[in-house]
């Protein structure tokens, strides 16, 4: 017998037994089903993520106070930057544009409608150093800043929370109960990234908030406090020399030698973004090593069918041995069969995992993503599911003495 009559003698077999092959291959079609959508979230949660961290902005790298790494600050160690500390970093080298930026939680009202934001007080260079697009209307200005104009620029979700589908350009907003003149919108992006309020959130020019909305709230020890310093590298290769350059110069502000713990961050959204990409990618290996688990339950669960099915057809086995068939013909077949089974539970799966990440992007809860490498990983392994439980029912079969075969009861 050749490969295509194997196939058609395993089809055959399966089908005389429909609802018995259909529960076989249940384990299958789960385990396979379950590799794909899980890795298909996976896919598409890192994809979304990593779009909102690298649509904040370019070669972005940022200045916080206090340490991450070290559990919080400890002993003499400040937790606050100050905005003397922006001017003696201002003149540092490579970079494209820079701001000091001061962060709140706040509510902001507009009639009847109240959301609360993480409003950001920043220089208009903000635009260019977090990649801030305008859907409408125009970004503060320099001028704006110096005469601390109560104007701001909301995002697009926020935008849309408080005005429905009214244009919110030059309307009146109450920030912290201060009246304010929306003057832009930003296009929908995402996220906020190292604490912004990103579609949710609204920016005003520092001096405005300094003077005319937080007060004493921003002052600490008798100076201006910011929350961050963000930088715009002018090149992707200048991120990590500019972030030497930063460290050096932030040590000597605070009085620092190099054997002191740094008491603030230097931090690079490629840092980030890589730290992001490992620890994702170990989870969807995680995820999908899980979801193995079904597989080889699966292929149990079709071993112990098939070695049935060897005692069922015994005679049948027999009778084709006394008949000519080699113990190979007979070991063939038997795998044939088990490794159809693992297909088409392959198939199915496949086909049931694409349904469910179809499921999850029409309900716009994650963009799913379901990849050819995804789907090749999980069908190769239904297939080597199939070959390595179907070896020894195979064999068993291959095996058997025609005469005890035929003699069987």
């Amino acid at each position: 017998m050749n490969l295509q009559d194997n196939i058609q003698v395993a089809l055959r077999a399966l089908a005389a037994n429909k609802l018995r092959s259909a529960l076989t291959m249940l384990g299958i079609i789960i385990g396979v089903a379950s590799v794909v959508a899980l890795i298909a979230l996976g896919n598409g949660a890192t994809k979304a993520i990593t779009k909102q961290i690298e649509g904040i902005g370019t070669n972005l790298v940022t200045v916080f106070p206090g340490r991450f790494d070290s559990g919080g600050p400890q002993g003499r160690l400040q937790t606050v930057l100050f905005y003397d500390d922006y001017l003696a970093i201002a003149n540092v080298s490579g970079v494209r544009s820079m701001t000091p930026i001061f962060q709140s939680l706040t509510t902001i009202n507009y009639e009847a409608e109240t959301s609360a934001v993480q409003l950001e007080a920043a220089l208009p260079s903000y635009e260019i150093v977090r990649n801030a697009e305008l859907e409408r209307g125009r970004f503060f200005s320099a001028s704006d800043n110096a005469g601390r104009a109560r104007v701001v620029v909301i995002g697009f979700k926020l935008a849309t929370d408080l005005f429905g589908a009214i244009d919110p350009i030059g309307r009146s907003v109450k920030i912290d109960g201060v009246m304010f003149e929306v003057i832009g919108v930003l296009k929908k992006k995402g996220g906020g990234g190292f604490g912004g309020g990103g579609d949710e959130g609204a920016i005003i020019p520092l001096e405005t908030a300094y003077t005319r909305l937080f007060g004493s709230k921003a002052v600490s020890q008798g100076r201006r406090v910011v929350s961050q310093v963000s930088f715009a590298a002018l090149t992707a290769d200048e991120v990590e020399p500019l972030m030497v350059r930063l460290e050096r110069i932030m040590r000597r502000q605070h009085g620092l030698s190099l054997s002191d713990k740094m008491d603030f961050t230097v931090f690079s959204q490629n840092a980030f973004l890589d730290a992001f990409t490992i620890i994702t990618a170990t989870l969807s290996a995680f995820l999908g090593a899980i979801a193995g688990i079904s597989l080889l339950v699966g292929g149990i669960g079709i071993m112990n069918i098939m070695l049935v099915s060897v005692t069922e057809r015994t005679k049948e086995i027999g009778l084709r041995k006394a008949v000519g068939a080699r113990p190979r013909t007979i070991l063939i077949q038997f795998l044939i069969e088990t490794v159809v089974l693992c297909m088409v539970g392959g198939l199915a799966g496949v086909a049931l995992g694409w349904g469910v990440a179809a499921g999850v992007r029409a309900l716009d809860l994650v963009q799913a993503e379901v990849t050819a490498g995804s789907v090749a990983l999980a069908f190769t392994f239904a297939a080597f599911v199939g070959l390595f439980f179907g070896i020894y029912p195979a064999s068993r079969a291959a095996r058997l003495s025609p005469i005890e075969a035929l003699r069987f009861e």
